[in-house]
């Protein structure tokens, strides 16, 4: 016989290893998103984020290419250490440093939006089919209790796509100081997968107080998996596949931790 255990497990108390397994759980999530990314439904899936990324892409760069560059060459004139540089270089008969200096940050402006905004077409459009994919093959058990679905995964990609394009426009004149570029490119994207897809890969079947209690206790293992996609963000192959790659990753962890939340608030008797 089986009974529901009522001291529900609280932070802390030891009864509850949700983010137990760490790296285990973690490497047992990348294995299960590369064979079921193999399948061709994920395959065929990898083309919608991609196709609204590349689209976006196209349009930002048709729509505020110019304009963005006109305002940056105005708001470049006033550095003066850009100022001191162009001068010095174009005394020593090299090139203008503004020339180089304008495009780049203003792609460095318009592509990352693209790119976020195929990741928040696939957390809220493509998660659902991935999630049915995954949960009819692998986590039939874990029944459903989210409630309101979708208006949590559209509120949750909103805040996160506005917040990562705050954030990443704030901090790109850290990009002049050699090391930040790689490092802050890595930190915001590493925050977009894991506060988009953490959320949508266990909204639909965990109630909002299991997913409140997962993603708490989970927390080091879903920045673990948005660390390393952040890393594979870096290869422009990667782009291609990561958004729905990354949702596969997610799914299969917080399915997997929702899985082990239920049986350890079961005792045998």
């Amino acid at each position: 016989m089986t009974v529901l255990r009522t001291d529900t497990a609280t932070p802390g108390n030891g009864r509850f290893s949700g983010a137990g397994g760490g790296a285990v759980s973690v490497g047992q999530a990348f294995k299960r998103a590369l064979v079921s990314q193999c399948h061709p439904t994920m395959l065929f899936a990898v083309l919608l984020p991609f196709l609204i990324a590349l689209v976006g892409a196209f349009l930002l760069l048709y729509l505020f290419w110019t304009p963005l560059t006109d305002w940056l060459r105005a708001e470049v004139s006033h550095w003066d250490m850009v100022n001191q540089a162009d001068e010095w270089m174009i005394a020593m008969g090299l090139f203008s440093l503004k020339i180089y200096l304008i495009p780049v940050i203003a792609a460095a402006i318009l592509l990352p939006v693209s790119g976020i905004l195929g990741l928040a077409i696939a957390a809220v459009f493509v998660m659902p089919l991935v999630l049915r994919h995954v949960g009819q093959r692998e986590y039939a058990s874990v029944t459903r209790r989210g409630k309101f679905s979708t208006a949590v995964s559209v509120w949750n990609a909103v805040w996160v796509s506005a917040a990562f394009a705050v954030g990443w426009v704030l901090t790109l004149p850290l990009w002049l100081v050699p090391p930040m570029a790689v490092i802050l490119s890595i930190f915001w994207w590493a925050f977009a997968f894991s506060r988009m897809m953490r959320v949508d890969a266990i909204v639909e079947h965990a109630s909002p107080e299991e997913r409140k209690l997962i993603l708490d206790r989970n927390n080091r293992g879903f920045w673990t998996i948005g660390l390393i996609c952040s890393l594979l963000n870096l290869l422009p192959p990667a782009w291609i596949i990561l958004p729905v790659f990354s949702a596969l990753v997610y799914a299969h962890y917080g399915l997997d931790a929702l899985k082990r939340l239920r049986q350890d608030n079961v005792i045998d008797v």
